[in-house]
């Protein structure tokens, strides 16, 4: 036994669960810790008080919103199972916790509208490198074969989905399972474990093809065994078994084993097979680059807690890890641990030590972040993962209702960008504005229930004011006077401004053509900064652009002219002149690329033209079967809610990214809308 696999590989796992929202990954979660006697019962997601449900927004949306973690033992062995968000919104929460698992257990049904969410963990987990089970979930419900069910979800996934499991059935409903290969059928019972029987006899036949075909895919990577099949020799169990496990962690096969998690269905034989084929954390370090020697920690998520603190949900790679122990950042910060903590969702017990393998809550590392690597050597090493968070696509402008919350929310703000690295804030100059982007309507409104109910700020948030622009057609030549006397020295200064549009995107530049010193020198920088200051806010009420202002003419006093005066003497000629130059106002449009499944691109070129978008083409997204991309232009202010439609046409896959292309005109209804809610009449 062993011969490839090298047997079951002992010590502590971390185990990632996955799959697409509403897949029952939480539920499977409870079911392991019920079974494994974590908890003293299996709840259910419905009653709010799963493991995974321990903050108030899961239990307000039904959704897990945040990784969940639990440690259990099962066997013998420490195995950690750390429950991800299924939504698209929350994806970027898996991303760190994966680099640092040694397998992830996809949670799959047979849906069809699923599929394009299944096949995004999927490349993710390709990606990351990671090996994986899925668990093909609800097979009580499920009215198709298991094998057209695998046909169904084979396009989601790069390596071959192999069948270990098959339903059984009693006059068409499933009452179990018959491992292939075990050779045992199993009768499944509520919240206990399965009974085990023969194979029926009129299961035989069905239960020998299936084997034979899983037995041929391992045969792919094991001449042995394929001589074997083609001498219609039978193959050793145990060599079956190691087969099984050197493919899953050589990541060319993802087994599939079925049950029912809201029953505790097919449980049992799960985490048997994570026990005997999950690779340890050798193998992890591999796929990381890690060192081979000295103490290595993966710190997987941040947790700000209310009475404890803060938390680095973390993975020991090597080495060992005390309390109080020194641990250095790659910058060459050190920071002391203050508590190590074995976490079961919200629950934790105080440990002591923690070795290689295993998962835990490191208390109070201030300067230590989501996707850091620490090590016990000084100076620290270089991050063993780089993170590069999907773009935002959502944003909200978020002000305290009481000002004097302004700190109090930065400082929020600041914690959970901590714990949700996919977020992003900063301060907008031109509205004066602190902008909130994330991933998803959704996405925000935790965020604000959050600051809400845990941070206790009132909050109130709108859509982020459009940068509008505005700029002239005409050109002029305008003079601007600013005389003031008010006893002793007097104010007065005297420009003529000659006033001129420029081509799109041309921006804004100044000149002189004064002669004689009609102007004198020093002063000239004082007309060119009052042009500039008026041109913050032109006629229409918008910061004006694409212009060119030459100083020509004017006049001066040697007692009375100023920097000053000349400045407002340049003001003077903007606001006459520009008002006469017919002021036109200019809308942002972006460069949009949407990305969808391809059965959905008839819908996203639908929505395109509703919001004043431009279609530019579509074509199939390169690496990605079963995926277009539409490229278009599309004004600003009709993406600002693009991704609820996108979503809402796609199951919630779609996503898009936007970048500025030029500068447009915007007349008529539009223009008077967007400036009458400016304070500006058209």
């Amino acid at each position: 036994m062993g011969k490839r696999a090298g047997g079951r590989l002992s010590g502590p796992k971390c185990i990632a669960i996955v799959g697409p929202f509403a897949s029952g990954k939480t539920t499977l979660l409870e079911a392991i810790l019920a079974r494994t006697g974590a908890i003293p019962r299996q709840n259910s997601v419905a009653s709010g008080t799963t493991v995974g449900d321990h903050s108030a927004e899961a239990r307000a949306h039904a959704m897990s919103v945040e990784a969940s973690v639990a440690t259990t033992e099962f066997m013998g062995d420490s195995l950690t199972f750390i429950d991800c968000p299924g939504s698209i919104e929350f994806s970027f929460e898996a991303e760190p916790v994966l680099a640092a698992c040694d397998l992830a257990v996809v949670v799959a049904e047979a849906d069809e509208k699923k599929i394009p969410a299944l096949q995004l963990i999927m490349r993710k987990l390709d990606e990351i490198g990671v090996p994986r089970i899925l668990f093909l979930n609800k097979i009580d419900k499920t009215a198709a074969g298991v094998r057209d069910t695998l046909k169904l979800l084979q396009p989601a996934s790069t390596t071959r989905l192999l069948l270990r499991q098959i339903p059984l059935r009693k006059d068409g409903i499933v009452i179990g399972s018959i491992d292939l290969a075990l050779e045992r059928a199993y009768v499944y019972r509520e919240y206990a474990e399965s009974e085990i029987t023969e194979i029926p006899t009129d299961e035989k036949a069905r239960e020998i093809e299936a084997r034979f075909s899983m037995l041929e895919t391992l045969a792919d990577h094991d001449d042995q065994l394929m001589e074997q099949l083609l001498e219609e020799i039978e193959p050793p169990r145990d060599d079956v078994f190691d087969d099984l496990a050197a493919d899953l962690r050589a990541g060319t096969i993802t087994p599939v084993l079925i049950g029912t998690a809201e029953k505790g269905n097919g449980v049992l034989r799960l985490l048997k097979a994570i026990r005997h084929d999950a690779p340890d954390i050798e193998a992890t370090r591999q796929r990381l680059g890690a060192p081979a020697d000295g103490t290595l920690v993966q710190v997987m998520k941040t947790i700000h807690t209310a009475h404890g603190g803060k938390l680095s949900v973390s993975r020991i790679l090597s080495g060992s890890v005390n309390d109080g122990a020194e641990l250095w950042l790659s910058d060459g910060r050190s920071a002391k641990v203050s508590g190590i903590y074995r976490m079961l969702g919200k629950d934790q017990m105080k440990l002591t030590s923690a070795k290689a393998g295993e998962t835990v809550a490191l208390g109070k590392l201030d300067d230590v972040k989501t996707g850091h690597t620490l090590t016990t050597a000084k100076g620290g090493i270089a991050p063993l993962i780089q993170f590069d968070p999907p773009k935002p696509v959502y944003a909200l402008s978020l002000r305290p209702k009481e000002r004097k919350d302004e700190v109090k929310l930065s400082a929020a703000m600041l914690r959970l960008g901590e714990e949700d690295p996919s977020l992003r804030v900063h301060h907008e100059q031109d509205s004066s504005e602190t902008i909130l982007s994330g991933h998803g309507e959704m996405h925000l409104r935790v965020v604000v229930e959050r600051l809400e109910g845990k941070n206790q700020i009132a909050v109130e948030g709108h859509a982020p004011a459009v940068p509008y622009r505005e700029t002239i057609r005409k050109s002029i030549t305008q003079r601007g006077r600013h005389k003031k006397q008010s006893g002793g020295h007097g104010q007065f200064g005297d420009v003529v401004l000659d006033i001129k549009p420029l081509p799109r995107g041309a921006g804004f530049e100044f000149t002189d053509t004064i002669t004689g010193g009609v102007v004198p020198k020093q002063y000239i920088p004082s007309v060119e900064a009052g042009v500039r200051d008026f041109l913050k806010a032109g006629p229409l009420g918008f910061p004006v652009v694409d212009i060119a202002v030459n100083l020509a003419d004017g006049s001066y006093h040697t007692v009375d002219s100023s920097d000053m005066a000349f400045q407002m003497a340049a003001k003077i000629a903007m606001k006459e002149g520009l008002a006469a130059c017919s002021p036109v106002l200019l809308e942002p449009i972006m460069k949009v690329e949407i990305f969808t499944p391809s059965d959905a691109t008839a819908k996203i070129t639908a929505i395109v033209p509703q919001r004043r978008g431009q279609i530019l083409g579509y074509d199939a997204r390169p690496g990605w079967p079963g995926w277009d991309v539409v490229e278009a232009t599309m004004p600003q202010s009709e993406i600002g809610n693009l991704i609820i439609e996108l979503r809402s046409a796609t199951a919630g896959v779609a996503t898009y990214v936007a970048s500025f292309d030029h500068m447009a005109e915007l007349t008529g209804r539009l223009a008077d809308e967007v400036m009458n809610a400016s304070g500006k009449a058209a």
